[in-house]
C-alpha cells in the first residue's frame, strides 16, 4: 500500500451499515428534532404511486423533500440495507459497491449519525460507529455532508452521490478498508535529528505520508493493523497517497532522515498562516536540499504537487531564451506597447501601462507583458518549452525529491497561446517548488534537481539538465533579477537583503476568480524560495512578503 497519514479521531472516520435506530437531531428551518426509521421515505413514495401520469417536478427542492431524502439515506445505511440505501442516491450501483464495502473490508459496525442544521439542499451529519477487527476495536467518529438533488427525468429528490459522503477523506473511486497496513510507518527525522510529525509541522502531513509510501519497505520498519483510504485510479493519476484514518496496533516505524531544517520550516509555517492559500518552499541552490514546505491547507501539498499559471515569474525562462537567442540583452533598448496583437488576441499590460522609451531591463523590472510577447514572431512553438526542459529540468516528469510532485510543463503551442506561455499564461503550468528551483538555477547557474530526502538513502537517480546556460547568460539574469529586488515590482517585499540577491513577481489571471494568484520567487546567496497565494492579488504584495521573511533567515 502507498503512504498515509494518521488522523485523529475526533475528525473525520470511516462508519458501517450495521442494523438498529439512529437518533438524528436535525436543524434548519421547518425540521426540528425526528427519529429516522424504516418506512418514513417509502410512505412518502407511495402517495403519488397511483398516478397514471405523473408530472415532473422542477424548481427549489422544499425542506420537506430535503429532509425525507436525508432520512431515506441515513436510515437505510445505518440498518445495513444496502440496496434500499443505494437506491435513495443519483448513483446506485456506485453507492452499493462502496457501502457494500464498509462492512466487508472496512470491518465497520454500531453507527449512529447526528444530522446538523440544513442549509439549503446541504445537510451535515456525524457519524460515530467501532472498528472492530480481529479481536481489536476502536471508536471513531467523523463528520460529514450530504447534498439532495432533484433527477432530471423524473424530478426525484435523490442524494447527490460522491464517495465524500460517507467519508470525506474519499474521492471517488477509492474505498476504505481495515488490515495490515501494506506499508510500514517511519519516522522523518530533520536535518538536525528531531522528528518530524504532523503536530509539531501540520504542513506536513501529506509530506509524511509520501514518505511512507516510498520509505516505509526500504527503512527498517513492520506493518502495523489499520483502518486506511486505499485509493482509486483517479486519486493515483492525482498522486494522492493512501491515508492512514486509525491505527489498531502500531507498527514499528523506520527512520529517514530529511534535508528540513527546523527553524526555517516552523518559520514557513508561520508565514503561511498569515494568508489564505499560500505555499512558499525554502531551498538551497548550491545542493538542492529543501529546508521548508508550507501550505495554508494541510490537506493537498500545493507546494509540491500544485499545477498552477506562474504569471510573470515565468518570465525569467522566457528571459534566458531570449539572452541565450542574442534577441536582447538587459540594456538594449526595448519598448513595451499598452497593446500587442498576436494571432487574433489583444495582449495588454497591467493596469494599460507602457513603456515607449526603455531598456528590457526596465521592462522586466516592471514585469510589462509586451516586452516579452511581441518576441513571439521570432520564435518557433517549441523554443520556451526546449528552455524549460533543457536548462531549467522543468516539464520532464523525472524529478526525485523523495515524495511525490509535480515537476512542472511547458507544453509546445502555437498562435497566441505560444504568446500566452512567455508571460506564464496559457498552458504553463508551475509551483513554488517549480519556482524555487528556477531561481536557484539562476544563481548557481546550473540546475540541481531538488530534493527532500538524500538520493544515497536509496540511491535513486535524480534528474539533470541536458546542458547548462553560459556564464554571460547567467550573469545577465542576475542583473535583471536584481534590477526587480532593487528598483522593480518585488523591491518593496526585497528592501533591505541586497546585494547578493534577485526576484521575479508574479501574477496569473484564473478565470472565475476576482483576484489574481499572486506569486513571488527569489535568492539571496545561498537560499532561494518561492511562493503564491491563490486569488490573493500582487505578487509583490501577497507572496512577496512571505518570501522574504524567510530570505531573511538566511544571515
Amino acid at each position: 500500500m502507498g503512504n498515509r497519514r494518521r488522523v485523529a479521531e475526533r475528525r473525520k472516520t470511516s462508519p458501517a451499515m450495521l442494523g438498529g435506530m439512529i437518533a438524528v437531531v436535525v436543524g434548519g428551518a421547518g425540521l426540528g428534532v425526528y427519529a429516522l426509521y424504516d418506512g418514513g421515505a417509502a410512505a412518502e413514495d407511495g402517495k403519488h404511486g397511483s398516478s397514471a401520469h405523473k408530472t415532473v417536478k422542477t424548481g427549489p427542492l422544499s425542506a420537506t423533500e430535503v429532509r425525507t431524502t436525508a432520512e431515506r439515506f441515513l436510515t437505510a445505511w445505518q440498518q445495513g440495507k444496502v440496496t434500499r440505501a443505494a437506491a435513495a442516491t443519483d448513483k446506485s450501483s456506485a453507492a452499493a459497491s462502496l457501502l457494500t464495502g464498509y462492512t466487508k473490508d472496512a470491518h465497520l459496525k454500531d453507527v449512529t449519525v447526528t444530522v446538523g442544521a440544513r442549509t439549503g439542499a446541504k445537510v451535515p451529519f456525524r457519524v460515530k460507529c467501532t472498528v472492530s477487527y480481529k479481536g481489536m476495536s476502536r471508536p471513531l467518529a467523523y463528520d460529514s455532508t450530504l447534498t439532495v438533488v432533484r433527477r432530471a427525468s423524473d424530478g426525484k429528490p435523490l442524494v447527490d452521490w460522491h464517495a465524500s459522503v460517507v467519508h470525506p477523506d474519499l474521492e471517488d473511486g477509492d474505498r476504505l478498508v481495515t488490515g495490515e497496513s501494506g506499508t510500514p510507518p517511519v519516522k522523518a527525522l530533520d536535518r538536525d535529528g528531531g522528528e518530524v510529525t504532523a503536530a509539531r509541522f501540520p504542513s506536513l502531513g501529506t509530506v509524511l505520508d509520501g514518505l511512507r509510501e516510498k520509505f516505509g519497505k526500504v527503512a527498517g520498519g513492520k506493518a502495523g493493523v489499520e483502518l486506511r483510504v486505499v485509493r482509486g485510479k483517479a486519486s493515483a493519476k492525482a498522486k494522492l497517497s493512501d491515508k492512514t484514518l486509525l491505527e489498531l496496533s502500531k507498527g514499528t516505524p523506520g527512520t529517514v532522515k530529511t534535508t528540513l531544517d527546523p527553524a526555517f520550516q516552523a518559520a514557513a509555517e508561520k508565514q503561511v498562516s498569515k494568508r489564505a492559500r499560500a505555499s512558499v518552499v525554502v531551498m538551497r541552490p548550491s545542493t538542492g536540499e529543501i529546508l521548508a514546505v508550507a501550505n495554508t491547507d494541510h490537506g493537498f501539498n500545493a507546494a509540491f504537487q500544485g499545477s498552477l499559471a506562474p504569471g510573470s515569474t515565468m518570465k525569467i525562462v522566457t528571459s534566458t531564451m531570449l539572452f541565450e537567442k542574442d534577441l536582447v540583452h538587459p540594456d538594449d533598448s526595448h519598448p513595451c506597447p499598452k497593446t500587442y496583437k498576436l494571432a487574433g488576441w489583444t495582449f495588454h499590460n497591467d493596469d494599460d501601462s507602457e513603456i515607449k522609451k526603455g531598456t528590457f531591463k526596465l521592462a522586466f523590472g516592471a514585469s510589462c507583458n509586451n516586452a516579452f510577447i511581441n518576441f513571439a514572431p521570432k520564435l518557433s512553438n517549441s523554443d520556451l518549452t526546449k528552455e524549460a526542459q533543457q536548462v531549467y529540468g522543468l516539464g520532464m516528469n523525472n524529478w526525485a525529491i523523495g515524495v511525490p510532485t509535480f515537476d512542472g510543463s511547458v507544453p509546445v503551442q502555437s498562435g497566441a497561446q505560444m504568446g500566452a506561455s512567455l508571460i506564464g499564461q496559457g498552458g504553463v503550468r508551475m509551483n513554488p517548488l517549480n519556482m524555487a528551483s528556477v531561481s536557484s538555477t539562476v544563481e548557481t547557474g546550473v540546475f540541481h534537481q531538488p530534493y527532500l530526502v538524500s538520493p544515497t538513502v536509496d540511491q535513486r537517480t535524480v534528474a539533470k539538465a541536458s546542458r547548462t546556460m553560459s556564464s554571460k547568460t547567467q550573469a545577465e539574469l542576475k542583473e535583471v533579477m536584481q534590477y526587480t529586488a532593487t528598483y522593480g515590482t518585488a523591491a518593496k517585499a526585497m528592501a533591505g537583503l541586497g546585494p547578493n540577491y534577485g526576484a521575479k513577481t508574479g501574477s496569473a489571471e484564473v478565470d472565475g476568480q476576482k483576484k489574481p494568484n499572486g506569486w513571488f520567487t527569489a535568492y539571496r546567496g545561498d537560499l532561494a524560495a518561492a511562493g503564491v497565494v491563490q486569488a490573493g492579488g500582487h505578487g509583490g504584495d501577497t507572496a512577496g512578503p512571505i518570501v522574504a521573511a524567510l530570505l531573511k533567515m538566511g544571515g
